[in-house]
């Protein structure tokens, strides 16, 4: 991310679960991928209370994996934002149980679009649908 980590509030912050790793230890990457898709849907919600759908996410490459009871920050940033697209950069950072250490994870760039409850795209700065902020 262009600021610096300590300085952007998280979006999200989860602790890593058992439930969560793979046979050999660490989480998931799909785990991660779901809660980077939630973080850029809680960073795009600033900008109108819609229904947000993510259609697009660029490379993702772990740098580092995520242990069982690593504390896992979410922070980000938004790029552009359009009529009805929003741009948002999401940075993933594991702090670690054992050592305290923070080491960055992988980060994300990723486009959702505001719809409306028939899933056409919408102005973001229009009046929200009946129960159109959900995800």
């Amino acid at each position: 991310m262009s600021t610096s980590p300590d300085t952007t509030p998280p979006a999200l912050r989860v602790v890593a679960m058992p439930r969560d790793t793979n046979p050999y230890g660490a989480i998931f990457g799909g785990v991660i991928l779901s809660y980077i898709d939630q973080a850029g849907f809680v960073e795009a919600r600033k900008l109108g209370a819609h229904r947000w759908v993510t259609v697009a996410v660029d490379r993702v490459e772990f740098h580092a994996p995520v242990f069982v009871g690593d504390i896992i920050t979410f922070r980000t940033r938004l790029v552009r934002s359009g009529t009805s697209s929003a741009t948002v950069e999401v940075c993933v950072e594991a702090d670690r149980y054992r050592t305290g250490q923070t080491v960055h994870v992988t980060s994300a760039t990723m486009t959702l679009v505001a719809v409306s409850a028939e899933g056409t795209p919408i102005p973001f700065t229009s009046p929200p649908s009946v129960g159109g902020d959900g995800a």
